[in-house]
């Protein structure tokens, strides 16, 4: 499946993240945060569905810890890039993944991932989808098919773009990069990169190059500046729009900036 041209290529970007700054150290780093954020939700035999595993931290982490896991990413790139960073999980070495090329808001993709982890066609002991779903032009479709891949009793943990009154122009913003040539693309990147800096250093009062989940704050600057589609929504909305799909929310932890990622885990009712 080929990448819209409107849309940024994210898998472009994991690429050169992971030929450039990936490390054994970031890979700690990254399942430090992976198991904190799986605290009370077993994976150990347990079918993990990644949706947009990108670098793939997430889902190596997750195969490490025992699951057997299915990653989907609509970026053919991705899973490539997760090969090349396997040798930074040991213990993934020799256990199998499925991958799928796809979005999640194509019925043909929901119809593959019932049958790549789903056995007995129940769904998903747990989807996981860290800041992807707001990304697919339809964050409340794509939000909805996630859930229906949980199994009732299951989990669905997701991280999402919170609502802040700069979120709009943040918009604007990202809508303007994708339509840009490739040497805007890097002005732009480079002309908001101390910005960001700043403003990141003010609202936590910490080194922004001291980055968490084994990210760099490099690529993440380019990954926030250039990423669209974009949406976003509150804790709250978030909870109510989950509520309406049997999912009871058993955590929310609120972004550390004010248009960062709302991470939440919900346990989907029978």
């Amino acid at each position: 499946m080929e990448i819209k041209a409107r849309q940024f290529d994210f898998g472009q970007n994991w690429t050169v993240f992971s030929a450039m700054v990936a490390t054994p150290e970031r890979a700690a780093q990254a399942r430090m945060h992976f198991s904190a954020l799986m605290d009370g939700v077993a994976l150990e035999g347990r079918n993990f569905l990644d949706i947009g595993f990108g670098q793939g931290f997430s889902l190596l982490s997750a195969l490490c810890m025992g699951a057997v896991v299915v990653g989907c990413d609509v970026n053919p790139k991705c899973h490539e890039v997760i090969e090349r960073n396997r040798p930074l999980f040991p213990a993934s070495a020799d256990r199998s993944i499925a991958l799928h090329v796809g979005s999640i808001l194509d019925h043909s993709t929901l119809d593959t991932l019932r049958s790549l982890g789903a056995l007995d066609g129940s769904g998903y002991d747990v989807v996981h989808s860290w800041g992807v779903l707001h990304h697919t032009g339809d964050m409340q479709r794509a939000l909805a098919n996630a859930a229906a891949l949980v199994r009732p009793g299951g989990h669905l943990i997701v991280a999402l773009y919170n609502r802040h009154w700069t979120s709009l122009p943040w918009r604007w913003i990202k809508s303007l990069y994708v339509h840009c040539p490739s040497w805007i693309q890097r002005f732009i990147v480079l002309a908001l990169y101390p910005v960001i800096w700043v403003a990141k250093l003010a609202v936590t009062g910490k080194n922004p190059m001291a980055k968490e989940r084994g990210m760099d704050f490099y690529y993440d600057v380019v990954d926030w500046v250039g990423g669209y589609p974009y949406e976003y929504a509150t804790i709250g909305e978030t909870e109510a729009l989950c509520a309406q799909l049997g999912l009871l929310l058993v955590r929310a932890i609120p972004a550390r900036v004010p248009t960062g990622c709302n991470e939440f885990v919900f346990l989907k009712q029978g």
